[in-house]
């Protein structure tokens, strides 16, 4: 007889990390490839936190385990972040460290929630969400979303969806990974706020903060209502994606748990990276942090500014991030998956199929990724339109 394997393991891969193993293969083979498929930051962590991190290794710093919900002096940087960038008042000990948002997020569900707890999020939306929260044992509730809402959940949406059988979380990411959607700050804190009313945990991701283009820095639902957790990373604006560096802001209620759980599953967050993550608040790493947004902002404009061109529809409006969602014009192929294979092998240009974001949808769309820059996506969208002239 075999020994069990457990059912909650048997999450699906990501499409994405399919069509990276392939480009990683064609590059070993000499053949160039424009690639516009992974969500990493082109420019690297900040030129002051490599500083330190090489400076550490030689100048005594204990490297040993730390704080299992981080360091000190990092918790007590980030108090400094909230009050500087959303004028907001928090503790240290509202701040836990942890690896990466990812590790933030599963702690925070864990803590939050039980198995058969129903938790909504937006469909199209990031697919570990949705697997980490099976893996727990929750039942995901997904929210479609299309151009007319601007692919983010609506108040009336959500309440109708409350209606139909009691939710005990809603998870909302503004801006959005594919779609760089926000929400704007009144419907922010309208959800916000309703949440609150309603005994709903709201978790709001919000890893894309400061990587915006309409001025704001972000909304941190912490403004309008302190029983949520709000989950952030180092990896995004700050370009630190490998040092698997994040943090959350945690109710009092959650604390004992969050406390707990961190100190059995992953004991403490990486200390090396913490001590260099202190240099990302440096007026040094904010401006080459600022540079990384005007960048994806300017792969940002020639994309909008060849839409006509390429016959794109049903395109989000991407007010934040680095990602673009857009419809194209399939010609011969059954969907998106194959126009993505059929464009990578003709073109050699990798975008990842919408499939990955939404498995009801998704097949008509694709997410294209800004992090590489406008030189890159502008000889990546000339190979897109001599591929689609073929249709």
């Amino acid at each position: 007889m075999s020994p069990k394997v457990s059912s909650r393991g048997r999450l699906p891969g990501f499409e994405v990390m399919h069509i990276l193993d392939q480009v990683a293969e064609l590059r070993h083979q000499g053949i160039e490839v424009i690639s516009l498929c992974a969500g990493e930051p082109a420019q690297g962590a900040p030129t002051p936190v490599r500083r330190r991190a090489a400076e550490m290794q030689s100048d005594g710093t204990d490297l040993g385990y730390g704080a299992t919900l981080g360091s000190p002096a990092l918790r007590a940087g980030l108090v400094e972040h909230y009050q500087r960038r959303y004028d907001l008042q928090v503790s240290p000990v509202d701040v836990t460290i942890h690896t990466g948002a990812s590790g933030a997020l599963t702690t925070c569900f864990l803590a939050a929630f039980d198995p058969g707890d129903r938790v909504a999020l937006a469909r199209p939306g990031y697919p570990a969400y949705r697997n980490m929260l099976t893996a727990v044992g929750c039942e995901v509730v997904e929210i479609p979303c299309g151009p007319r809402e601007r692919f983010q959940p609506s108040l009336d949406a959500i309440r109708a969806t409350h209606a139909d059988a009691p939710l005990a979380g809603l998870l909302v990411a503004s801006p959005a990974n594919p779609t760089g959607t926000m929400y704007t700050t009144e419907e922010f804190a309208a959800i916000a706020q309703w949440c609150q009313e309603a005994g709903v945990r709201l978790i709001s991701d919000e890893i894309y903060h400061g990587i915006t283009f309409d001025g704001r820095f972000g909304d941190c639902a912490w403004t309008c209502n302190r029983d949520a957790v709000v989950v952030s990373s180092f990896s995004k604006l700050f370009g630190m994606t490998g040092w698997r560096l994040g943090w959350a802001l945690v109710p009092p209620d959650l604390r004992p748990s969050v406390h707990g759980l961190t100190s059995n599953l992953a004991l403490c967050a990486p200390t090396t990276a913490q001590e260099a993550a202190l240099a990302a608040f440096t007026d040094e790493s904010l401006a080459e942090a600022d540079a990384a947004v005007r960048a994806f902002a300017e792969a940002r404009d020639v994309v909008l500014s060849r839409l006509g061109r390429l016959g794109w529809s049903s395109v989000a409006p991407a007010d934040g991030a680095f990602y673009f969602w857009a419809e194209p014009p399939l010609g011969p192929h059954a969907d998106t998956r194959a126009w993505c294979a059929a464009l990578l092998d003709e073109q050699r240009v990798a975008v990842t199929p919408g499939i990955d974001f939404d498995d009801v949808e998704g097949h008509r769309f694709i997410r294209i990724s800004l992090a590489a820059g406008a030189e890159a996506v502008g000889r990546a969208l000339d190979r897109i339109e001599e591929f689609q002239s073929g249709f």
